[in-house]
């Protein structure tokens, strides 16, 4: 198998949305909201899934969610800045929709959460996508990768209260603190399934890129990230553990008995030290789990070429699991999404002498992932400096309108910002570009680390 150490990678980000309206209006649907929102890009497009001259994918996901797929990116500081710039594109409509909906005397205040469950139990995703060699096969790569998933909620989720819903897959737990807002909404560990069973892996074949080279790796596991050291921690250290498995590195054998009851029981036990049955027979807990883990990760990083991102990320990663082990959080309270969060809901409880059932709670709780600025909980905390940073505003004001310059997304987002410049019938996938008329003219883009081509080129001259 061969270890990319250049690896393409990209998040998808379903939102969830609701909007609230005075006095006796009738309220909206979430499918009125998702209409008014994505009218300015029906009116431009023609279409609700469109690519972005920032060479991302914007569209309008199945239970009216807008949903966000970052363009190709080569490193972890890249990709939190086209994430954080999907963000504020989806932001920007909902205030749009808002203005728009006013001018109809419907004064709406339309909320955007970046989580993963709504009120009612359902659940929407947080896709990771990572370009792996063909020869890989995903199968094997992905049960090697499911112990490792199953911990890294530790170290990435996002927190939230958890409240039994009847019916659902752990309603017997009763009402706690949990980690992860996804790890009771998985079925399987891997698997070609997306609706009927969700997966942790899902192995479907869609590379979006030369077949005979590369495969995809899909995760649909991981929670919605506001922390943007927690982006980088996701992401950085399920890169490192990749680069382990492809290079042959011996890590030790995680088989889980049971990845399904592993995931939800370490879910609820914010110490790490829940005991996990192996497949060989053996136990060990979620927390010496990671810690194998980070240290084969700071091991490989003496072996890999420098990376100042992945530096950071291992640095961070042994931080969060000192401060598990300790439970003293305070270097890690302003990075790592569950802990920020936690510590906001423990000033609640021990300010007003609440407990986790208390409805105010449940409120705060989902107004912390609403990111329009000046109104959802987390933007205030970062605009105080109770969060830190990874990348600038300035960064991710330019990965809005500007396409990555380093992979295949240059050459979609020149062609997209020529065509929208000259008006022009065009066709554009993740490896496609095509002039509709006068004449048909199509390239196919099968390498995702090329940022020049001379076809490109020859077919923005044609425009």
């Amino acid at each position: 198998m061969t270890a990319l150490t250049r690896r393409i990678k990209g998040i998808e980000t379903e939102y969830g949305i609701m909007a609230t309206l005075p006095g006796n209006i009738a309220p909206m649907t979430p499918d009125d909201v998702a209409r008014y929102m994505f009218r300015p890009i029906v009116e431009r497009y023609s279409s609700s899934n469109i690519f972005l001259p920032n060479a991302s994918r914007l569209y309008l996901d199945v239970g009216s969610h807008p949903e966000f797929a970052t363009a190709e990116c080569d490193s972890i500081s890249q990709l939190i800045a086209y994430e954080k710039a999907g963000d504020r594109i989806v932001s920007d409509l909902a205030i749009q929709a808002e203005e728009a909906l006013a001018a109809e005397g419907k004064p709406a205040q339309i909320y955007l959460f970046k989580n993963n469950v709504d009120s009612q139990g359902n659940s929407y995703g947080c896709h990771e996508n990572y370009l792996v060699s063909r020869t890989a096969v995903l199968k094997v790569l992905g049960r090697k990768l499911i112990p490792f998933l199953v911990t890294r909620q530790l170290i990435a989720g996002a927190g939230l209260i958890y409240r039994p819903f009847l019916g659902s897959a752990s309603s017997h737990f009763g009402t706690g603190w949990c980690v992860s807002q996804r790890a009771d909404h998985v079925w399987e560990g891997v698997s070609s399934a997306t609706t009927r069973s969700r997966p942790m892996i899902n192995t479907r074949d869609e590379p979006h890129a030369d077949s005979s080279l590369y495969r995809r790796l899909h995760v649909i596991v991981g929670d919605s990230n506001l922390a943007e050291p927690t982006i980088a921690l996701k992401i950085g250290a399920t890169e490192l553990v990749l680069e382990m498995i492809e290079a042959g590195v011996e890590l030790p054998d995680f088989g889980l008995a049971d990845d399904i009851a592993s995931i939800r029981q370490i879910a609820r036990d914010s110490t790490g030290s829940t005991v996990i049955e192996l497949k060989n027979g053996g136990t060990i807990t979620a927390l010496a789990m990671q810690r194998a883990y980070h240290e084969a990760a700071a091991a490989w990083l003496h072996e890999r070429e420098p990376n100042e991102d992945l530096n950071k990320v291992v640095d961070l990663w042994g931080r969060m699991l000192t401060a598990l082990e300790s439970q003293d959080f305070s270097q890690v309270d302003t990075e790592i999404d569950w802990v920020i969060k936690r510590k906001l809901i423990n000033r609640y409880l021990e300010k007003n002498s609440w407990d986790l059932d208390h409805p105010k709670l449940a409120q705060i709780d989902l107004m912390y992932h609403d990111i329009k600025p000046g109104r959802g909980i987390f933007p205030v905390l970062e605009a105080k400096g109770l969060v830190q940073r990874w990348v600038s505003d300035e960064v991710i004001e330019v990965a809005k309108d500007q396409a990555p310059q380093t992979t295949r997304a240059k050459l979609r987002g020149d062609f997209l910002s020529a065509a929208l410049e000259r008006e022009a019938s065009v066709t554009v996938d993740w490896m496609r570009l095509k002039i509709n008329q006068p004449e048909p003219h199509m390239v196919e883009l099968g390498d995702p680390f090329a940022s020049v081509d001379s076809r490109v080129e020859e077919l923005i001259e044609y425009l």
